[in-house]
């Protein structure tokens, strides 16, 4: 990557290389507090259902940081309006596919389908050509997933969730950079979630009352602390330290610490033929981030 200051248009941020290598660091922080997070949901999603937990999970952690945060709503201008809604309704959706894919089709599975979303925008930061051979390779790998040795895995519907997820996850790296740039601090981020709660809520509040106990709540508030606040707030951190693109090459690791998740977490195992195809995607990471120059 080039060794630049912060500039707009998506230079690194932060002393160069330093700015670069924090970032990087924030990233796998992000990556394993998601992952992990997700994994660990399985059991409120059992109990409430996928459209709930999320409901939950993000009027919880949008609570938590407005107190932290404390925005000054009067005071934002249209444009900063404009970007807190856009950028929250794609969270809701993003994280609503997410959820309910997981509850459908494994863990590791999902997280590949969807990372094919931030790997097309590394890819057009990057420029097309020879470049596209790393999708193909993405694309491949997630085929591989797909199969355990005996037949394909999941359902139909469970794989289009995935894919709607990742449609999310590729806008959500674009609409999170212009949110960083908008806001101070952690402002964007704060407004962003309770936008994204609002826009939940249609899908699930109305089983949000059969997680109305001491223990219900707790688990969705340490859930909520996972996923989204921690990994949302490290990620805008993230993004203001390195480009777009590297941002969506790192965050395309996640397939296989999903994976890792997956097996640990789950008890999903995977054949050599799924282990393959992890690998492949995330060869496609390395290949578009050799081919990189950081300025995108």
């Amino acid at each position: 990557m080039a060794d630049q200051q912060v500039a707009a248009g998506g230079k690194l941020s932060g002393s160069g290389n330093a700015g670069l290598f924090s970032g990087v660091l924030l990233c796998l922080a992000s990556m394993s507090s998601i992952q992990f997070g997700s994994a660990f949901s399985a059991t409120a999603i059992d109990a409430y259902g996928p459209s709930t937990t999320t409901f939950l999970r993000l009027v919880m952690a949008a609570a938590v940081l407005a107190l932290i945060v404390r925005p000054p709503m009067r005071s934002y201008s249209r444009e900063q309006w404009k970007s807190a809604l856009t950028l929250g309704t794609t969270m809701a959706a993003m994280t609503l596919c997410f959820f309910a894919a997981i509850d459908r089709i494994p863990l590791g599975l999902v997280v590949a389908i969807e990372f094919l979303g931030p790997l097309a925008v590394a890819t057009w930061g990057l420029g097309g050509g020879w470049r596209l051979i790393w999708p193909l390779a993405a694309f491949i790998g997630v085929v591989l997933l797909s199969h355990d040795g005996e037949g394909w895995v999941g359902d139909p519907v469970g794989v289009l969730f995935a894919c709607g997820a990742g449609v999310g996850w590729g806008t959500y790296i674009v609409l999170m950079k212009k949110s960083g740039k908008l806001f101070k601090g952690l402002e964007g981020l704060s407004m962003s979630l309770i936008v994204a709660a609002v826009a939940a809520a249609p899908f699930g509040l109305m089983r949000a009352h059969e997680a109305m106990s001491p223990e219900g709540l707790g688990m969705m508030l340490g859930l909520a602390i996972l996923v989204p606040l921690f990994p949302y707030a490290l990620e805008m951190i993230a993004l203001r330290r390195m480009p777009m693109s590297a941002f969506g090459i790192l965050m395309s690791l996640e397939p296989a610490l999903g994976a890792l998740a997956g097996f640990l977490v789950l008890s999903q195992p995977m054949t050599p033929f799924q282990m393959l195809g992890t690998a492949l995607v995330v060869a496609a990471s390395a290949g578009v981030t050799s081919g990189g120059n950081g300025d995108a």
